[in-house]
């Protein structure tokens, strides 16, 4: 397999999108920046940012993203309960 297949990168997103429903995904294809990007839709509020919350998260890889959008709603949902 190569780095990079896109058919397999949008199945994984559009899996992504119906787990982590808050955010959105997009592709960046620059040198020195990583692929895969994700925006949340409502942006965090103060407690859960100071918990480590971020509004957008980038990674090198689908996967590496899903492990960052997994710890993301960890926080979220700690801080909300």
């Amino acid at each position: 397999m190569t780095d990079h297949d896109p058919e397999r990168e949008q199945r994984l997103i559009e899996l992504l999108g119906t787990i982590h429903r808050g955010w959105r995904y997009e592709p960046r294809e620059v040198p020195g920046l990583p692929r895969w990007w994700a925006y949340r839709y409502q942006p965090v509020t103060p407690a859960q940012h100071a918990a480590g919350a971020r509004d957008i998260v980038a990674r090198t890889s689908v996967h590496r993203l899903a492990q960052a959008l997994g710890r993301q709603d960890e926080i979220t949902h700690i801080i909300c309960h």
